[in-house]
This record gives structure tokens, sequence and C-alpha cells, in this order.
């Protein structure tokens, strides 16, 4: 039953990872810069502290009772981190939500999933998985074997991205139907996905980097709570930090392009539909959120090793094409290239299932 419900919770915050662009789509006269850091300050500002005072209310005094070793890492994690998540929404642009969202992910599924398992082979800690116990167990061997069927999935859906490209480029379209050669880039958008699928795994580094906090709160919850198993919000304090250096990078980078462009215009802009351009942004914002929220509660039922990054970016990559094919964005492409794009989806739902299997061995 854990396990089902670890599954069940991974797949709401895959569903809100995956949905969380659909309202900036919504936004009429501003430029990317402009509604992606007014939803960015209710995605790494607003709504993270919120959710921990509601679900932790001393979680300041944990966060001021840490070291500033594990602040300090959390936060620098969480600076590159966001470097992929600004670069996440550049990907998007350029590739579109199902291609983009991909390769972003599915690299960042690769590296978050596999790298802090090697780290814990070399700096042993109690309850860490380490992939030796990944390759020395049917359920690790299981969970691997699922990652390489979500990895295959990604290429399939790549080699139908590059079908669409050139199809695309006879027809003289992008997905949303704009001029290829103004919004859909693949070389640029190729680029910009790679550097954001490696750099968004740091995510998951600064949760392992900030756990001690998320073990108090986790003490404390079960000090409160006798036998009533695992905190479900204990790493919402962990969050605040890490998005605490996400802010940072995606902040400075908005006011860089704001200048650049002479578009802080945007914000006080009448001619624009100011306050619904103000909700959707915030709406995209908080849906980002969450899909952290129920990451967390998915985890605290399946445990902080591998097979919960791997559902959580599977579901994200699943979500992401299923609303590419639901935007139209392969309207116009052969039925060779449609039949591609299905397969690369259903290879990465088996993947899932996989996973969700190898987990209950464990």
């Amino acid at each position: 039953m854990q396990v089902i419900l670890g599954v069940i919770f991974h797949f709401i915050g895959g569903f809100a990872s995956g949905s969380f662009y659909m309202p900036y789509k919504k936004v009429k006269g501003w430029h990317w810069e402009s509604f992606w850091i007014v939803g960015g300050l209710f995605s790494w500002l607003i709504v993270p502290p919120l959710a921990a005072w509601l679900t932790i209310p001393n979680f300041m005094d944990i966060i001021k009772s840490t070291s500033a070793s594990t602040i300090g890492l959390a936060y620098l994690f969480g600076v590159l981190w966001g470097i992929g998540g600004l670069t996440y929404g550049l990907g998007v642009r350029y590739l579109g939500v199902s291609l983009g969202s991909s390769i972003i992910l599915g690299l960042c599924m690769v590296f978050g999933s596999v790298i802090p398992s090697i780290y814990y082979d070399l700096f042993p800690q109690a309850g860490k998985d380490t992939f030796s116990m990944l390759i020395g167990s049917k359920w690790g061997i299981t969970v691997l074997f699922g990652l390489a069927l979500c990895v295959l999935g990604l290429i399939v859906c790549g080699k139908a991205g590059i079908m669409k490209e050139k199809q695309l480029s006879t027809a003289g379209t992008d997905p949303h139907g704009a001029t290829a050669s103004t919004e859909y880039k693949f070389g640029l958008g190729m680029f910009v996905s790679i550097v954001s699928g490696i750099l968004s795994a740091c995510f998951n580094f600064g949760l392992e980097a900030g756990k001690p906090m998320a073990n108090i709160a986790n003490e404390l919850w079960k000090q409160a709570h006798i036998n009533q198993g695992e905190f479900l919000y204990q790493n919402n304090v962990t969050y605040v930090v890490v998005l605490w250096g996400g802010l940072t990078t995606n902040f400075i980078w908005c006011m860089l392009l704001n200048a650049r462009n002479k578009t802080f215009g945007d914000y006080t802009n009448s001619k624009t539909p100011l306050l619904s351009n103000y909700i959707f942004s915030a709406l995209a914002g908080t849906t980002w959120f969450l899909q952290f929220f129920f990451y967390g509660m998915g985890e605290s039922k399946l445990g902080n090793g591998p097979s919960s990054w791997i559902l959580h970016m599977a579901f994200i990559i699943l979500v992401a094409n299923l609303w590419g094919i639901v935007l139209k964005e392969w309207k116009g492409v052969t039925k060779k290239t449609t039949t591609t794009i299905i397969t690369g989806i259903i290879t990465i739902v088996i993947s899932v299932l996989v996973v969700g299997y190898g987990n209950s061995l464990k």
C-alpha cells in the first residue's frame, strides 16, 4: 500500500510539473523574462515558506539551528539548479513542450538518480541506497532496468522531434503555428535543453545536502505522533533553502534580460491584460511548486533513493508529452512521426511500471 501511495503522489507531482507551463500560454503582451520571474516569485519565494508554515510551524527555527555548511551547500545546489530551471523555459520555447521537456527531464532523471547512489558508495551513510546495492539486488536491477527503459523512451521521443523538425521546416511553421525561424530552433533548443537537464539534477543533490533539516522535522513529528510512520511533509523545510538559490539565479538573469530588452514596462503596461497576466503567472508558479510538495510526500512513502527521482521525472516526461499532443504540437506531421512519439510515450509508461514494481520488491 505504501508503494501504491508513493506512486500516486509522484504522479500528482509529475502532473503538476508537466502542466505548469500551460498558464504561461495565456499571458498576453509580456516577454518571456517578465512572466517567468513573476511566476518564479511564487514558485521560489512566496509559496514554499507558506507550505512549510502550514505543515511545519517551527520550520524557521529548524533552518536557524542548521549548520552554515549544510545551508550553504543546499543553497549552492539551488543556484546551479536555478540555471537549469531558467534554461528549461528556453528549451520549451525553442523545442516545444513535448520534445524540450523530454530531453531536459530525461537527462535530469539519469543524473539525479544515479549520481547520489554513486556518492553514497564512496561516502556511506546509514539509510542511503548505494549503487552497489542497486546492482547487487533484484529490486535494484529492476529499478535500473526501468531507468534504461525510460532513457530508451527519451531517445524515441527525440527521434520523433528530429523527424518533426524536418517536416516543419518544409511546412515553414513551428509547433505553435509561427514561422519556423523565429521560435522553433532545434540546434539552440538542444543546447539549452542539455545544459538544463544536467544542471536540473542539482535539485536532487540539494535535497540530499539539506536532508539534516528534513530529518529534524521528521523526528519532531514522530515524537508527537507515535507509530504513525514517516512525516509526509518533512522536505518542505529543505525546499525553502534550495529554492532561495533558484530564486537568486533566475532573478538576476530575468532582470538582466529586462534591462537588455527594455521590458521593465511589461509589469505596468496598461495595453496588456495586467490582472490576468499576473494571475496566470502566479498560477503557473504555484503549480510548479506543487510538483515538489507531492514529490516529498511520495518520497516519504518510497524512501529517498533513485526510485523516487526516476518516478518523478518519468511522470513529468509522460505528462509533458501528452500535453504536446493535446496542444497539437505534432499537427501536420506524418503518420510515421506520430507513431514514433506515441511509441516513446508508451515506453516511458512501461518504465514507470517497472520502477514501481522494483520498489515493491524492496
